[in-house]
């Protein structure tokens, strides 16, 4: 059963031939994530997990500058108390958990920039095509002055292992396509936009053809190997960035496009 595009306008999802696709659709903001999109792309994986004639799904940005430039910072003003901080980070552990326990194969096809919150969708997803543009990382520690989720954290070191993901965060970079690939951040680069959606339409119906339990089983078995931490073991760690000082005026000059004035406290 093929589906047109529906959706929001900053977040659209179709289905041809089994394949879904849901594309960030804010290329004025380099498909920044606004709470709506995170909890539509989650109600999504869940009607996938339902309808078993869905067989793969593909995650792109609109445009060639973004994949997603993580979450819309002009949200975060909103905050004024701990739990505030607290219920963002379960929100963002909820929507990504339900990503990464998608049934079917989940392939990212990313261009351009693919930071922050963009980066931790793309680590919950089972294989990642970049461009010769593509840049990734979590460049917190230089813009924001927040932390990780603890899934996201537990997610980056299984990838990457603990001393590149402190590489990666401690010196706020953004890794260049080869790089990502030669990390295991990107599974496959190819030249250009073109290209990308092409090769993740392929790659798609490649696995889509192949024994979907078999799939399902080797995915779960992976998701149990990899030892998460919990939100409750992050605690401190969330509260200890996100009210911080540093927090709000890593907030403020990033909206003001200002050089921020760190204290550590």
């Amino acid at each position: 059963m093929n589906a047109p595009a529906t959706g929001n306008e900053d977040l659209l999802y179709s289905v041809q031939d089994g394949i879904a696709r849901i594309t960030f659709n804010r290329p004025q903001a380099r498909n920044a994530m606004t709470f709506a999109m995170y909890d539509r792309m989650a109600e999504i994986c869940q009607e996938i997990n339902a309808d078993r004639s869905i067989k793969a799904l593909i995650l792109t940005g609109a445009g060639d500058k973004a994949f997603a430039s993580g979450t819309d910072i002009s949200q975060f003003r909103a905050f004024k108390t701990a739990q505030d901080a607290l219920d963002y980070e379960a929100r963002i552990d909820r929507v990504l958990g339900t990503l990464e326990q998608c049934r079917v194969p989940v392939i990212a096809a990313i261009a351009g920039a693919c930071t922050g919150g963009g980066a931790g969708i793309a680590a919950c997803c089972d294989l990642r095509i970049g461009t010769e543009t593509t840049r990734m990382g979590f460049p917190i520690a230089r813009t924001l002055g927040n932390c990780l989720s603890m899934s996201n954290i537990s997610r980056v070191v299984a990838l990457v292992g603990p001393a590149r993901t402190k590489d990666l965060i401690f010196k706020a970079r953004l890794v260049e396509a080869p790089e990502a690939l030669a990390l295991g951040l990107l599974n496959e680069v190819v030249p250009d936009v073109e290209t990308l959606q092409r090769r993740a339409d392929e790659t798609a119906k490649l696995v889509a053809s192949h024994a979907p339990l078999t799939l399902e089983a080797t995915k779960e078995a992976v998701r149990r190997i990899r030892r998460t931490l919990s939100r409750e073991e992050g605690e401190d760690l969330i509260l200890k960035a996100y009210m911080s000082e540093d927090f709000r005026e890593g907030m403020d000059a990033f909206l003001n496009k200002r050089t921020p004035n760190w204290k550590g406290k």
